[in-house]
């Protein structure tokens, strides 16, 4: 019994250690580099770092704008054209695309491969069982291949990649006509917020000179203290209102600095307009516009590029399955040394051999890379299509939006004129003892209310012109005959 109990009692370890042990071996098994732990423990759970996160340097290539002058426009647009980063992700873009070109082309052409090998080799005889002596060979060695013809598969992937080579520059092109975009818009709204200051600053003043007047109208007794509260009320707002508007003003000077690359805390100088638009009657018509956009667009051509290489790649991959001729050929340089026998003398191994490749099945691999590459096809002439309607919808609300505020410039003038004269006249009415204080307020207020429509309306000018511009794929103003206003 204890004989049998001491040879059972080893199985029933054995196999107790092996149960003990089988979950932690599958758990290995199924997981034998402990990836799980490299997550979080539970979709809740906060995922912490085991190592320092990597620090992200300064930004590449990037310039300081410095200058002792306020910049113009071109100046700043300039600026952010070569220090922008998409500008220059997108010329990197252009040339790996133009690298993949040469990748398409160096398939045309053979390949060559040389190599220098050393063996060590001990044969044993099949027969008597003896080991021959060590034997050394060494030597170079060079191979080449060559397809003499492939039924014009190669021809259709450099054509597709050439496609896609003048889809990036065109890409490119549409990257430099955003960032001149992004500039004016930043540059023309900075330059609004400022001038809205400017007409908050000197709402504030006419209001405390409205209070000026209140208080000393008291002092005669003409007035009452309810004139003073309010008109302390409205130098709060007015207050409140200049507060704000600065605080747009501090935005914009973080949007600018973003359209031209640098930091959104950076120090830019610009130069304000002198005068307002002179305004400039499109004399194109909307039609003339839309047929413009579609030769000059660089995105919407870059699409159509895109069209005709998924095309090409579709018409290479219907080709994947067709026999191709191919040239094959070697030549090298073998060395003998061993040690019981005199050296043996060195030999010149040579091989050519013309293949005629026939692919019979792949799995339906081929068949499917048809299938996908026609979809492909069909998918980036339905992308251009989508991108035609919206270009010509854009053109469409920049050329109706600048006709808008052309008409609204005017009657932001002329309203800015009426409400500046009734101003002044109710408050010279007002110190002169005639009028009630809500009348000055009212025309004061009326008068800051057209001078910042007035601001928008010019800064709706610049913006929408500018609009209309990156909608047609336009590098300069629109060509328009010149009337100045009256």
């Amino acid at each position: 019994m204890r004989l049998f109990g001491g040879w059972g009692a080893a199985p029933c370890l054995g196999v107790a250690l092996v149960f003990a042990g089988t979950n932690s071996y599958a758990q290995w098994w199924k997981d034998p580099f402990d990836t799980g732990q490299m997550t979080s423990p539970a979709p809740d759970k906060r995922w912490e770092p085991s190592a320092p996160l990597p620090t992200i340097p300064p930004a590449t290539n990037a310039e300081t704008l410095s200058s002792d002058r306020p910049l113009t426009l071109p100046e700043l647009t300039e600026f952010g054209l070569r220090n922008n980063p998409r500008t220059r992700q997108a010329w990197f873009a252009a040339r790996a695309a133009a690298a993949a070109v040469g990748i398409a082309k160096g398939d045309d052409l053979p390949n060559i491969a040389g190599s220098i090998a050393f063996q060590r080799q001990r044969p044993v005889s099949g027969t008597s069982g003896l080991a021959s002596p060590w034997l050394n060979r060494y030597g170079p060695s060079i191979s080449f291949s060559y397809t003499l013809y492939d039924f014009g598969l190669g021809d259709d992937r450099t054509e597709a990649a050439e496609y896609r080579l003048l889809a990036a520059n065109l890409a490119q092109n549409r990257v430099l006509q955003d960032v001149i975009f992004q500039v004016e818009q930043s540059y023309y709204q900075l330059i609004g917020t400022e001038a809205l200051v400017r007409v908050n600053e000197r709402s504030l003043k006419n209001i405390e000179t409205a209070l000026d007047a209140a208080r000393r109208r008291r002092e005669s007794g003409v007035a009452t203290a309810g004139d003073v509260f309010r008109a302390e009320t409205q130098v709060a707002q007015a207050q409140l209102v200049l507060t704000r508007s600065r605080g747009e003003f501090e935005k914009s000077r973080g949007v600018l600095s973003t359209a031209l690359g640098l930091p959104t805390n950076s120090s830019v100088r610009v130069q304000t307009l002198s005068a307002p638009p002179q305004i400039q009657p499109v004399v194109s018509s909307i039609n003339e516009f839309l047929e413009r956009a579609k030769a000059t667009r660089p995105d919407l051509v870059a699409a159509e590029a895109q069209v005709r290489a998924a095309r090409a790649s579709a018409e290479a991959a219907s080709k994947v399955g067709l026999p191709s001729i191919e040239l094959v050929g070697s030549y090298g340089i073998n060395e003998y040394t061993s040690g019981w026998h005199p050296d043996r003398p060195s030999t010149r191994p040579q091989s050519y051999t013309l293949n005629v490749r026939i692919p019979i099945f792949s799995g339906f691999k081929d068949t499917y890379q048809i299938r996908q590459a026609q979809a492909q096809a069909e998918q980036a002439e339905a992308a251009r299509d989508v991108l035609y309607r919206q270009t010509q919808l854009e053109v469409w609300q920049a050329y109706h939006d600048l006709q808008t505020v052309t008409t609204s410039i005017k009657t932001t003038e002329a309203q800015v004129r009426s409400a500046e004269q009734t101003a002044q006249a109710v408050l010279a009415r007002y110190q002169g003892g005639f009028g009630t204080i809500l009348d000055l307020i009212t025309a004061q207020q009326d008068e800051a209310n057209a001078r910042t429509q007035q601001i928008q309306s010019y800064l709706d000018w610049y913006t929408v012109l500018a609009r209309l511009n990156y909608t047609l794929g336009a590098n300069n103003m629109i060509p328009a005959t010149t009337e100045k206003k009256q």
